[in-house]
């Protein structure tokens, strides 16, 4: 099991490694960072570094790991990147549909291509299918999500770059924002942050503040205007029911 230290969730599990930066969210990437160093200790999967790589041997691990989790997929990658063959993605999403006793999370910024393999994807209610959106010239992104077939349709507002005023909400279960971390990191305004909050009260729809972020983000913390925002999504009652 690989454990996880991001706040949203528990775990993470890599079929997939390696990625190219496709928007400005991805400027400093945290997993480009990561896989450079893994390759320099040796780990066989990043023999490649951060070149888009499956690992079809990664595969059958969530069948293995019985106690239930909430997994974020390809914490290092994207699934939904060009590199990816379709049939491999349809795998990765067959793994999570049997794993029925785990919660998958799965994050993309290149909704585009999420939207024309959804109709061949089998959405059990364990998957949660987000997108990424740093600044409003990438809102676009929203509305392919909503297109697809998930239960549970997440938006990561994470490092927003900008204010993201007037967000359509509409169809989505969860946002989560974050400011952006690391020894490049770039400021967030406050503004932004309550902005989206409020956006989210005001649309009834759960939200999620992850970090101020910055050079040293623990020192930074995650409250915001005196409270911790840890808000998850209005799970569909047949997983509820598990």
């Amino acid at each position: 099991m690989a454990r996880s230290q991001i706040e949203w969730t528990e775990a993470t599990w890599n079929p997939v490694t390696g990625c190219t930066k496709v928007s400005p969210g991805c400027k400093h990437c945290y997993a480009e960072r990561m896989a450079k160093r893994l390759k320099a200790m040796g780990q066989r999967n990043y023999a490649r570094g951060f070149e888009v790589t499956v690992q079809p041997h990664m595969l059958g691990l969530p069948l293995r790991w019985k106690r239930p989790q909430t997994i974020f997929v390809n914490s290092m990658s994207d699934l939904f990147h060009r590199e990816v063959p379709a049939d491999y993605v349809r795998r990765v999403f067959d793994v999570m549909s049997a794993a029925q006793w785990h919660r998958f999370q799965v994050l993309t910024k290149r909704a585009e291509r999420l939207e024309e393999l959804s109709p061949v994807l089998p959405w059990d209610s364990n998957i949660w299918m987000g997108v990424s959106v740093e600044r409003h010239d990438y809102a676009y992104r929203i509305d392919h999500l909503r297109r697809t077939g998930a239960h549970i349709k997440f938006l990561s507002l994470e490092p927003p770059l900008g204010p993201l005023h007037d967000l359509e909400l509409d169809g989505i279960d969860w946002v989560i924002v974050g400011g952006e971390s690391g020894p490049k990191a770039r400021p967030m305004d406050p503004a932004w942050v309550t902005d989206l909050r409020d956006q989210c009260v005001g649309a009834g729809v759960p939200f999620f503040f992850k970090q101020w972020g910055g050079i040293n983000k623990k020192k930074a913390g995650r409250s915001l205007e005196g409270r911790t925002w840890d808000e998850l999504p209005v799970l569909p009652r047949a997983m509820g029911e598990q």
